[in-house]
C-alpha cells in the first residue's frame, strides 16, 4: 500500500522534511471573497474536524480567514498550535524587503503570532531568490514554521536550490488525474520536498468522467471523494475547496475506503498533461 497508511484520519499528519508535522488534508479558500460565506466555511470545517487552512495574500481574504480561526478556537475549544495555516507571498511583493513586508502584512491580517507555512505563490523569473532569502530569515527566526514554494517546476526548485541555506518543505502545485506530474513529483520526493496539490478537483471538470464515475459508483463514494483519496495514496497533500458544510464535509469522508493498486493506476492513466491554471513557465502576472 502506498503512503495513505498515515492518513487514517481527517487529522492524520505528515512529517516535512524539517520534523514539521502538517495534515494531509485542509481547506482552501481560493477565490471566496470577504464576508459570511468565508467565515461560516472556514468555521465550518474547524468544527468538522479539519485542521488546515490554506489563503494567500492575492486571495484578499485573510482578514476573514483571520476572524473565523479566532472564533473557531473559542467556540471548539482549541489551541491555536492545533491549526495549520498557509499563506503566500504575491509576485508583487517578491524581493528581500518586500517579501519581509508582505509577510507582516499577512500576519497581522489573520491576526496570527506565526504561519506555520508560507510560500512564494509563483517563480517569478529573478525575483523569487531574494523572496526566498527572508523566508529564511523569518523560519530562522521561529515566525513560521515551514517554509515553500507554490508552482515550481523542477528547474526553477534546482535554481532555487543552488543558493537556498533551507531546501524548501513544500512545492503546492496544480495537481488532478488530467495532471499527474509525474516527474516533478518524482523530483520532489528525491529532495524530501512535500508535493501538494491546488484544484485537485480541476475546478469541477472531472466529475462526470466515467472512469472516475465507475470507480466512485463501486465504490458507494462521489467522484470528488475518489480523487481525494487518489491524492492522499499517491502521498500528496490536497486542500480541496469549498464553501458549502455538506460539501465540506462530504471532501473530508475518504478515511473509510481505499482504492486498490489497479484502481490507482486508472485514474493516473487519465494524464493528459493538461492545466485548468497558468503555465508556470509561461505566466505574465
Amino acid at each position: 500500500m502506498t503512503t495513505a497508511q498515515t492518513a487514517q484520519h481527517l487529522q492524520s499528519t505528515v512529517s516535512l522534511h524539517n520534523g514539521v508535522s502538517m495534515p494531509w488534508f485542509g481547506l482552501g479558500v481560493f477565490k471566496v471573497e470577504e464576508g459570511t460565506e468565508l467565515v461560516d466555511a472556514v468555521k465550518n470545517a474547524i468544527k468538522h474536524g479539519y485542521r488546515s487552512i490554506d489563503t494567500a495574500a492575492i486571495y484578499g481574504n485573510e482578514s476573514g480567514v483571520g476572524q473565523a480561526i479566532a472564533e473557531a478556537l473559542q467556540e471548539n475549544n482549541l489551541k491555536r498550535e492545533e491549526l495549520f495555516v498557509t499563506s503566500k507571498v504575491w509576485n508583487a511583493d517578491l524581493g528581500y524587503e518586500e517579501t519581509l513586508a508582505a509577510f507582516d502584512t499577512t500576519l497581522n491580517k489573520l491576526g496570527l503570532e506565526y504561519l506555520d507555512l508560507y510560500l512564494i505563490h509563483w517563480p517569478k523569473a529573478g525575483k523569487y531568490k531574494a523572496a526566498w532569502k527572508a523566508m529564511e530569515e523569518l523560519y530562522a527566526a521561529g515566525r513560521i514554521k515551514a517554509i515553500g514554494v507554490s508552482n515550481f517546476q523542477i528547474h526553477h526548485l534546482e535554481d532555487l536550490m543552488q543558493d537556498a541555506k533551507v531546501k524548501p518543505m513544500i512545492n503546492q502545485v496544480e495537481y488532478h488525474p488530467r495532471l499527474t506530474q509525474v516527474e516533478l513529483k518524482a523530483f520532489c520526493e528525491k529532495h524530501g520536498i512535500q508535493l501538494e496539490a491546488w484544484s485537485p478537483l480541476m475546478q469541477g471538470q472531472l466529475l462526470d468522467n466515467p472512469v472516475l464515475t465507475a470507480i466512485a459508483s463501486a465504490k458507494g463514494k462521489s467522484v470528488a471523494q475518489v480523487i481525494l483519496r487518489w491524492d492522499l495514496q499517491n502521498g500528496v497533500i490536497t486542500i480541496p475547496k469549498s464553501t458549502k458544510e455538506h460539501r465540506i464535509i462530504e471532501n473530508s469522508s475518504i478515511f473509510d475506503f481505499e482504492l486498490s493498486n489497479e484502481e490507482m493506476d486508472q485514474i493516473s492513466a487519465l494524464n493528459e498533461d493538461v492545466r485548468v491554471g497558468p503555465d508556470p513557465d509561461n505566466f505574465d502576472f
